[in-house]
């Protein structure tokens, strides 16, 4: 690997155990495929950093079924419109790489923006219909900016399977189409959504919240709970459920829901037995879903 550490310029840890961190696609392309002719397969977790537990279970999950692991942390400027958090979306280089080094991961993969999109690079990926509803609609050119990063990657490590959370469902279901339809031939593995102790899903953003609000935010995975139990009561009328999902942030003053919905899991077509919100609390906008047919153990 000398050339290679050439290449990479750094690691992390001493010259025998450290992690490989590797800035360059061509870099990685060629770690890639030299672990690949020594008969290892490959398992990649893209990620934009600010690691939590919820990342940190995909990388066990990746850990265990492949023989490298590498962990992707590009904080992706194409899918943040204007007006989002991208300038201020938490970034703590030096603890993730610490956590995963402590994980074992074999290498971060860790571009820069000029290295992903030089100034004369135009292409974007559009995937279509799943890509349109809900949080394609409420950020538009989001998913298109997911879909051309997640072509990157795949390009950049051809890995055998990726590893996404399911906490982003409709991301998870723009790339599996994305990797359906154009024959990519990546295994798309999805990780359980890690909760707190009172049911709130692990997020980068939540340290935006400050205590009210963090109490507040309790009642997105309270909306979830309460249609859960309906649906597990024998409720499938989606209106209901709907009602049922919605009502704990609607009573909560710090909350503002902007979508609360019942979809099909693969279309984000309605109607479905996937429940599916967003919501600002206070100025941070979070999301989150369940899959009604499972009881909420969060």
């Amino acid at each position: 690997m000398d050339r290679l550490r050439q290449r990479t310029g750094k690691r992390f840890g001493t010259a025998d155990d450290g992690l490989l961190v590797i800035e360059q696609p061509g870099a990685m392309l060629e770690a890639s495929r030299r672990w690949r002719r020594d008969g290892k397969t490959i398992g990649l977790v893209p990620t934009m950093g600010a690691l939590h537990a919820g990342h940190l279970s995909l990388v066990e999950l990746a850990r265990r079924e492949n023989e490298v692991v590498v962990v992707s942390i590009f904080v992706n400027p194409i899918q943040f419109g204007p007006g989002e958090d991208f300038a201020r979306y938490p970034r703590d280089p030096g603890r993730d790489a610490r956590l995963l080094h402590e994980a074992e991961v074999d290498a971060i993969y860790e571009p820069s923006a000029g290295v992903m999109y030089p100034p004369d690079a135009g292409t974007r990926v559009h995937v279509g219909d799943v890509a349109e509803p809900l949080e394609g609609k409420a950020r538009p050119g989001h998913f298109e900016g997911v879909a051309t990063v997640v072509m990157k990657l795949f390009a950049a490590v051809e890995p055998d399977r990726a590893y996404f959370g399911q906490k982003d469902a409709q991301q998870v279901a723009v790339v599996k189409r994305l990797t359906r339809d154009l024959d990519l031939g990546v295994e798309i593995r999805v990780g359980p959504i890690v909760r707190e102790p009172d049911g709130l899903a692990l997020s980068s953003r939540n340290v935006y919240l400050d205590p009210a609000e963090r109490k507040a935010a309790a009642s997105l995975s309270a909306g979830l709970r309460g249609a859960a139990d309906a649906y597990a009561a024998g409720e499938r009328d989606p209106n209901e459920l709907r009602r049922v999902l919605s009502a704990p942030m609607n009573s909560e003053p710090l909350v503002r829901l902007e979508y609360a919905e019942v979809v099909d899991p693969a279309t984000f077509q309605k109607p479905g037995t996937l429940a599916v919100l967003a919501a600002r609390v206070g100025k941070t906008r979070l999301i989150d879903n369940h899959d009604l047919r499972l009881p909420f153990l969060g």
